[in-house]
């Protein structure tokens, strides 16, 4: 049953036009990113391969092994594993756009070989039984328009002892006044309702972690950025857009950790 009211082609329309503006000035991320406080002068992309590999290393991942990125975006994290990790990556995205900039990405990085994108939808993954080792979604899920669909997909794709891990901004409770990050997407879940929807689909949750620094700090460091940056997007998206992501992004980050926390959960199919 449906969650949302958008259906997959809405989605892919909104990332088709969204992936030019993070590519170009955020670095190809279209996350949160790790600091340790105020002092830690680590750049976007720095602070988002930092939470990237916080969150892959919960996988335990094998040299070898093959990991499928569900909502791979422009490709920067799919390559940044399959280069760390030695393993065999396949990201996949519901928009034409990003897929081609991370074909493009991994053709310009020399991963062409180790690193596939295609166009999916992770509700409906055109892959084989048992195909993958492990899983992973940054902040991708809260695009899921059947939630408990798209995760019987990751456990019927994952190998037996596979492992999932995903990664999402999270309500502390669920009085949080936290919103969607845009109109399409779903609303915002605690960690204890992200736990009983993986365990509902066959999952046994072995890690979770919640992490305040994550929300807290990265809010600070897009915003600045995003000042930094402003006269040249304006120019180049026009100033009704510029001024629509500013003001998206102060609602996005204007909670404190009591309402808001940046969750980490790793589980494994039996």
């Amino acid at each position: 049953m449906s969650e949302l009211n958008a259906n997959p082609a809405d989605i892919a329309k909104f990332y088709d036009g969204a992936s030019a503006l993070a590519d170009k000035y955020f670095g190809g991320y279209q996350r949160q990113g790790y600091w340790y406080d105020d002092s830690d002068d680590a750049t976007l992309e720095e602070g988002a391969g930092r939470l990237t590999r916080k969150v892959v290393d919960t996988l335990g991942l094998h040299r070898g092994e093959r990991l499928l990125e569900a909502g791979c975006g422009t490709g920067t994290a799919s390559i940044d594993i399959a280069g760390a990790y030695g393993v065999r990556v396949t990201g996949i995205t519901i928009s034409p756009v990003e897929a081609a900039r991370s074909r493009a990405r991994a053709q310009q990085s020399g991963a062409a070989e180790q690193t596939q994108f295609e166009v999916a939808d992770y509700h409906s993954l055109p892959f084989a039984d048992a195909e993958f080792d492990a899983v992973v979604a940054f902040e991708s899920l809260f695009n899921a328009y059947d939630l408990e669909h798209a995760l019987r997909e990751f456990h019927r794709v994952l190998r037996p002892g596979g492992r999932v891990a995903m990664s999402e901004i999270s309500k502390t409770t669920d009085a949080s006044p936290l919103k969607r990050p845009f109109p399409l997407a779903r609303e915002p879940m605690t960690a204890e309702s992200w736990t009983k929807a993986f365990e509902s689909v066959g999952f046994v949750v072995e890690e979770r972690i919640q992490s305040r620094r994550v929300y807290v700090n990265t809010g600070k460091r897009h915003l600045m950025h995003f000042e930094s940056v402003r006269d040249q997007i304006t120019e180049e998206f026009g100033a009704e857009m510029t001024e629509g992501i500013r003001h998206g992004m102060r609602e996005a980050f204007h909670l404190g950790p009591e309402d808001v926390t940046y969750l980490i959960l790793c589980a494994r199919k039996q």
